[in-house]
């Protein structure tokens, strides 16, 4: 069952995600709450994007308000990310208004 708090925050978060790097060249997914596309580079529209992030919600929220780094999160396999531009560590933490 998804908690509407965190749904709210995930949403919010991704959308200040996609606002700081628009484009639809990684996918980005913290299931079962949201999924983005954004950053620079080469789109994607149909299958699966070359450039996927997966995470778990308490990790993606994390990463956003900078309690915890991509490295530490990656290095600790809380982050499931295929493709060369798979790494959001340079966008990461984001500035949310509350």
């Amino acid at each position: 069952m998804r908690d509407p708090e965190v749904l709210e925050e995930v949403k919010s978060s991704l959308a200040a995600l996609a606002a700081k790097s628009p484009g639809r060249a990684i996918e980005v997914r913290v299931p079962p709450y949201a999924a983005i596309q954004c950053g620079d580079g080469p789109t994607h529209t149909r299958g699966t994007p070359p450039n996927v992030i997966e995470m778990d919600a308490q990790t993606w929220l994390e990463l956003a308000r900078g309690e915890t780094t991509w490295d530490a999160a990656m290095e600790s396999g809380a982050i499931n990310a295929s493709g060369a531009r798979a790494n959001l560590s340079e966008l990461l933490p984001l500035r949310m208004t509350p």
